[in-house]
């Protein structure tokens, strides 16, 4: 099977300490690079510096590294969510902060957001339905904000649903283009696009 092709911008590497119980770091970053189907667990023993017999004896498949990485990085979104509305005085602030932390975690987890966004059809069930009714409770709680925000007259869309998928897909592309050593710094994205989802949502002002 031909290997995923590499995100643009370069991944955070951890260097090999020779612990299986970095097995988890070296599985996000041969996953993020290669994919999960493109990643052998011999590639993650040697990344580790162990033999694959050892890696075995501390878990029992990549498939349940896949279901950690997916499973943590959902429910991780939902905390991240939740506590950034918390405290939030009305729907436009809580809004703009809900974005600016889901942009956020896209800019500083890159290689879990990668993964997520790319290797869900390889999950196995239940997993998989499991982690895509989370992905759908944060989905529905972002237009559930456009919907409040559209009954008392400060957002105006036609469609809510689809104004929730183009903030969120508008999100999920920071993983794929942000660079650590760029000018711009991961709450100077989050800040900008956080406006831009209030932007694109917002009533008209009268002329």
């Amino acid at each position: 099977m031909e290997a995923a092709r590499q995100p643009t911008a370069p991944l955070p590497t951890s260097a090999p300490t020779g612990r299986v119980g970095d097995v988890h770091e070296a599985a996000l970053t041969l996953f993020a690079r290669w994919g999960y189907h493109g990643t052998t667990m011999s590639q993650i023993a040697e990344a580790l510096g162990v033999r694959v017999p050892t890696l075995y004896s501390h878990i029992r498949s990549k498939q349940e590294l896949l279901a950690e990485i997916m499973t943590t990085g959902a429910e991780r979104v939902w905390a991240d969510y939740e506590r950034a509305i918390d405290g939030a005085e009305g729907v436009t602030e809580q809004l703009r902060r809900a974005v600016e932390v889901y942009v956020h975690r896209h800019a500083t987890k890159r290689r879990e957001a990668l993964i997520h966004n790319r290797d869900i059809s390889s999950l196995e069930e239940p997993t998989r339905s499991e982690v895509l009714a989370l992905r759908k409770r944060h989905q529905h709680a972002i237009r559930d904000l456009i919907d409040e925000g559209c009954a008392a007259g400060v957002f105006a869309v036609e469609n809510s649903t689809v104004a929730s998928f183009a903030i969120l897909e508008m999100g999920v592309s920071v993983a794929r283009w942000f660079r650590d050593d760029g000018p711009l710094t991961p709450d100077d994205v989050a800040r900008q696009y956080g406006q831009f989802a209030v932007s694109l949502v917002s009533r008209p002002a009268a002329p």
